[in-house]
């Protein structure tokens, strides 16, 4: 059967977390709030997952009143205006990857719980064409997001392909257990956000992709 890799996030293909957080804190700011997310902070509130959820989590404990939809959408905003005038890098190993991926043979999927313009904005950012991909799937495509299975499920319907020739890269626990609960193999290359939280048992951690490791994934799943 015909291999295929599912990147899980826009955070495995760039690291976006500073352009993230950047955006969170101008919105604030632009809501008259005085929150003021250091690194610190925003890393330890990526324990919950989707930035609305994160607002509405933080506002409770703040004792705060807010929009947070309205105020999560400007952070997007904000965050696809970023993109657009930046050049963001490439993780290590995912253009090798790409590469070797395309010469091999293999597809390769993005499914992620992000919104399609996010998607765009860091394909712009990073100059991978969106046709490097047999499929995408964003936010509007799925039920519940991570860390459900469903993204992976779509992708996965997408691709025609069965759970047992595919391998998920990942780079956050929630992801991680997305992949594991769609009976995909995983493999981790942890995002700056997530150095050092506890991954799910059975996910495979890398410090920098290569497509052998991915393979030696499916491997070991086969």
């Amino acid at each position: 059967m015909t291999r295929s890799i599912i990147f899980g996030s826009i955070g495995t293909l760039a690291e976006t977390s500073h352009l993230q957080r950047e955006a969170f804190n101008q919105a604030f700011r632009e809501a008259g709030l005085d929150w003021h997310w250091d690194e610190s902070t925003y890393f330890s509130l990526l324990q919950t997952s989707g930035g609305k959820q994160r607002i509405e989590s933080y506002a409770q404990s703040t004792g705060t009143l807010v929009d947070a939809e309205r105020i999560h959408a400007r952070k997007s905003a904000l965050f696809q205006g970023m993109l657009s005038s930046a050049a963001l890098p490439l993780r290590p190993g995912v253009a090798d990857t790409l590469t070797e991926a395309q010469k091999q043979g293999i597809h390769v999927a993005l499914a992620t719980c992000t919104s399609r313009n996010n998607i765009d904005g860091i394909l712009g950012a990073t100059g991978i064409k969106a046709n490097t991909f047999a499929c995408i799937v964003d936010r509007s495509m799925i039920n519940e997001a991570k860390p459900a299975p469903d993204a992976f499920l779509k992708a996965l319907s997408l691709l025609d392909t069965p759970a047992d020739t595919v391998v998920a890269i990942e780079d956050n626990p929630d992801g991680a257990k997305s992949a594991l609960a769609a009976r995909l193999a995983c493999v981790v290359t942890p995002g700056a956000a997530h150095e050092n939280n506890p991954f799910p048992e059975g996910a495979k951690l890398q410090s920098n992709l290569t497509l052998s490791a991915a393979l030696e994934g499916f491997t070991q799943q086969s």
